[in-house]
């Protein structure tokens, strides 16, 4: 083999590793860009859910204990809170068209629904998972033992959905 064949040689194995690098680091800047892409869309790693629908308006007394507590449940699920307080937040049940006969201490919205008293969390974000069509969730009174109530006794009661007749189904009993 002459000498200037194994340059050449040489030189198209050379090429090839050129050619074969060059596609490596492609592929390897593209994984990169893709797991960047992944952290930003769908949220830090910690291991919670995240919940695109999970910004929550609470209409409270500035007064209520047991609504701030309430908050701090939602909190520790993953929802974003912002507490409007009110000295008459009737009227904005009356608005959002809470039935009188499911009032609470507090008054909620996310994403379009209603959410009346101390519903769990979990509710919530089933209700938000599965759209079903209500105006919203409600805990009637102030149950013992319900999110923001945990004062050592636990108390039966239902979560109820309810309409926009006014009409309620049980949607969750505890």
């Amino acid at each position: 083999m002459t000498k200037k064949r194994r340059q050449k040689i040489s030189a198209t194995k050379a090429s090839r590793r050129k050619g074969g690098l060059r596609k490596i680091t492609i592929v390897s800047v593209l994984l990169v860009a893709t797991a960047v892409a992944a952290f930003f869309w769908f949220g830090n790693f910690d291991g919670q859910t995240q919940n695109a629908f999970a910004s929550v308006t609470v209409y409270k007394s500035p007064t209520c204990g047991c609504c701030a507590e309430w908050v701090d449940h939602l909190e520790d699920n993953g929802f974003a809170v912002t507490v409007a307080n009110r000295r008459d937040v009737d009227s904005k049940k009356r608005e959002l068209g809470v039935p009188e006969r499911l009032y609470s201490c507090h008054t909620a919205r996310v994403n379009g629904y209603v959410i009346e008293g101390h519903v769990p969390a979990a509710d919530i974000k089933e209700l938000l998972e599965n759209e079903p069509d209500v105006v919203g969730l409600a805990v009637p009174g102030m149950p013992h033992g319900s999110p923001g109530m945990e004062t050592g006794r636990v108390d039966k009661y239902d979560v109820l959905a309810f309409n926009e007749y006014r009409s309620t189904r049980v949607f969750r009993r505890y």
